[in-house]
């Protein structure tokens, strides 16, 4: 398997050995300490893995200045942040359902349910209540409650209150809601993410076994980079909290975009070792020859992942500094690790040998060649609408995109609420305590509007002329503090969508009418509404860094401006088919995985492009460029069939069993990018150094330095002239005075 190549450490000791090869002798030498090492490591991060917090609320990565998150704060400092859900019970009369009310209210850690009973008296019959006016909390058998929590929508005991409640109204209770999504989301994400790792470590040892020459070399892969990814889990320890995605999908890619650098080293050493040296003089070799390749490789995919961290939106930091960190355990591990295992699986590598599954590529590599223009013309009919169609995709940018996303429980429970009850979103308005008279005067024109469902207020609540303590403290607690109001708003939309965008607006225009200074409208809608506007500004910085990033790595790799721009187009029109796609199909994402995966498949597909590139670059000198074409595609074809496959896997097993949007979406757009980064680099490519053979050949990165250069010459020849002028302009007027 080859990769780039990288220029050789040339820094020599006393001894006159370059450092690659004294680092890989000293390798060989420490392996047992080395081992002790990664030893200590591994149980390391076992215990600190273990308290790694894990965030499943995406308003948390909000940037300080956003609205909603200045609101948020505002509210936990007043107020608190308890967390929230709506329950619905089926076939229940009024008075049953006021007993499941009682019940559900007294459970630990529910602070208290919002329903009728608090408008009329329950107890006095069916027939004495006008019904009309408590459809929104009881009709037809159904009764809707809306439950505040003591602590926030992702505290445990919020999750054992939310247990206790289901087990209170069993089959006949309906749950959702931001505390209800949030277990959901836990809980399936724990169970689900386990079955990929366990699915996708079979997988991949079945790819590796068609790949590789030996039915143990498989084991030897897995092993090194489990302890690359064991490692990389242990160490999030000092970052403290990370998202629910990163913390889960980053296993998976990790294991998928560093696996061929364990292959490349093993390769390396089998090659050393069929020439008749030891073992030991084998493996130093090996090393020397990888490091540079293993190196480049992974660079280039760091600088993809890395540049993930300059979004506003935080959840960029750290899946691009877990990711980013990733690789570099990764790297770290195959050099000074898996070295040692080497040496431990050689005989067992020998005794399991067998022939190689994988064809030889000839034919593919001359179809290829004859169809290089009709490739080129296809991706460029392709590319131009492509990029057009991906900037036209229907997104979903909020909490219930992720929790409550089609398949879950709290999806099926929110369509059977909503088909009784109507949407239900609630909106909290804060604003500082001032004129009685104008908090009640904002209650009414919000009552009015025809998209208000409920509003409670103090003002709202109490009748005019009865001072506040005629209510419990329980109840004023949740609407004044000393300085501030808060205002609880329904109103009939979904939490996501362009009328609930709208309808907030509205709202916060409404309310700043009468608090114009220090107010804030918080909610599900609110924070979403921020998310969507953070979010869409990152995605052109993210792609513009990606691109650039990896542009410098390969430039200065190949000493070449022409080759990274050559090496980058089919990865680049691979991502733009890849974004198009669901806009043709009609799909709605979940954006986050949208904005990610650009910077995950040019930095994890890009190196199949630098290999055959590489691979022709070196076949060129010896051959035209026909047959150099044709030769590096034959020879590349088995390891970018190797890695493309891992990847492609990986992310349609994430895809196929997540039932969370978010994962599931990340997963399918990997899987398809990768496939798609493959098919192409495979035919495009070719085409593209073909075509611009002289110019890629002619060294332009040598003749651009000899006109810098000769430029510099030139000026300084001028200011050495200049200066000559000068002095002897001094000489002369001093000869004249």
């Amino acid at each position: 398997m080859k990769r780039l190549e990288l220029p050789k450490w040339k820094v020599k000791g006393k001894t006159g050995e370059k450092a690659s090869r004294r680092l890989a002798r000293f390798i060989i030498r420490k392996k047992g300490w080395i081992q002790t090492v990664f030893l200590v490591g591994c149980v390391f991060s076992l215990i600190t893995m273990l308290f790694v917090n894990v965030n499943y609320d995406l308003t948390e990565y909000l940037p300080d200045d956003a609205p909603s998150c200045q609101g948020l704060d505002l509210m936990e400092r007043e107020f608190g942040y308890p967390g929230t859900a709506r329950v619905m019970i089926r076939d229940v009369t009024l008075y049953e359902a006021k007993q499941y009310k009682d019940r559900l209210e007294a459970v630990d850690g529910v602070d208290q349910i919002l329903w009728c009973d608090s408008q009329v008296n329950i107890y006095a019959g069916e027939d004495f209540i006008q019904m009309d006016e408590i459809e929104d909390y009881y009709k037809d058998g159904y009764a809707v409650m809306d439950v505040t929590f003591e602590e926030g929508d992702t505290s445990r005991r919020t999750s054992r209150a939310i247990d206790a409640m289901q087990e209170i109204t069993g089959d006949k209770g309906y749950y959702v809601g931001m505390a209800v999504q949030n277990k959901s989301l836990t809980e399936n994400v724990e169970k689900e993410m386990s079955l990929i790792l366990s699915v996708a470590v079979v997988m991949i040892f079945a790819v590796l076994c068609i790949t590789t020459s030996a039915w143990s070399e498989p084991i030897l892969f897995l092993l090194v980079m489990g302890v690359a990814i064991l490692l990389n889990r242990g160490t999030n320890i000092w970052i403290g909290t990370v998202s629910f995605l990163t913390n889960n999908v980053a296993m998976v890619l990790q294991l998928a975009t560093s696996m061929d650098y364990s292959i490349f080293l093993l390769d390396a050493f089998s090659r050393e070792r069929s020439a008749g040296l030891s073992d030991e003089e084998a493996l130093t070799n090996a090393i020397d020859q990888a490091i540079n390749s293993i190196l480049a490789s992974s660079l280039t995919t760091v600088v993809g992942f890395f540049v993930l961290v300059f979004m506003r939106f935080r959840i960029g930091f750290d899946m691009g500094l877990v990711l980013a960190k990733g690789i570099v355990f990764s790297l770290i591990t195959v050099l000074f690790f898996m070295p040692a295992m080497i040496l431990k699986f050689a005989r067992w590598n020998d005794r399991t040998a067998h022939r190689p599954f994988l064809p030889s590529f000839e034919k593919l590599s001359h179809i290829i060649y004859r169809s290089r223009y009709v490739a080129l013309i296809v991706m460029a009919l392709l590319a131009t609408p492509a990029y057009v169609a991906q900037g036209m995709n229907d997104f979903l940018y909020g909490n219930s995109a992720v929790g409550a996303s089609e398949g879950t429980k709290v999806y099926e429970d929110d369509l059977e609420i909503t088909e009784r009850f109507g949407r239900s979103n609630m909106l909290l308005a804060l604003y500082p305590l001032g004129k009685v008279s104008d908090e009640r005067e904002l209650t009414d024109r919000l009552e009015e509007l025809p998209y208000v469902k409920s509003v409670t207020s103090m003002a709202g609540t109490l009748p005019e002329g009865i001072p506040e303590d005629f209510l419990p403290y329980s109840v004023t607690s949740q609407l004044h503090t000393k300085d501030y109001g808060r205002m609880l708003i329904y109103i009939r939309t979904k939490s996501e969508s362009e009328n609930a965008f709208t309808y907030t607006d509205q709202i916060r225009s409404l309310v700043r009418q009468y608090y114009p200074e220090g107010s804030a409208l918080v909610g599900e809608t609110p924070s979403t509404e921020d998310i969507k506007d953070i979010i869409t500004d990152d995605y052109a910085r993210v792609n513009n860094l990606s691109m650039l990033g990896v542009f410098l790595v390969v430039m200065f790799s190949f000493k070449s401006i022409l080759i990274p721009v050559l090496v980058m187009i089919p990865i680049e029109a691979a991502i733009f088919i890849n974004m198009a796609i669901p806009y043709l199909t009609g799909s709605t994402m979940v954006f986050i995985g949208y904005i990610i995966v650009s910077s995950i498949q040019l930095g994890a597909t890009v190196d199949y492009s630098i290999l055959l590139t590489n691979t022709y670059m070196d076949c060129r000198r010896r051959l035209e460029p026909k047959e150099a074409c044709m030769k590096a595609v034959s020879q590349s074809c088995s390891s970018i069939f190797t890695s493309g496959s891992i990847i492609i896997l990986a992310g349609y097993i994430i895809h196929f069993i997540s039932t969370t949007a978010a994962i599931g979406d990340l997963g399918h757009l990997i899987g398809r990018g990768a496939l798609l980064s493959v098919i192409l680099v495979l035919t495009v490519l070719p085409a593209l150094l073909v075509l611009f053979d002289r110019l890629i050949t002619n060294n332009e990165w040598e003749r651009l330095g000899a006109w810098i250069k000769k430029r510099r010459q030139r000026r300084l020849a001028a200011l050495k002239s200049r200066i000559k002028k000068i002095a002897a302009f001094g000489e002369a007027k001093c000869d004249e005075e």
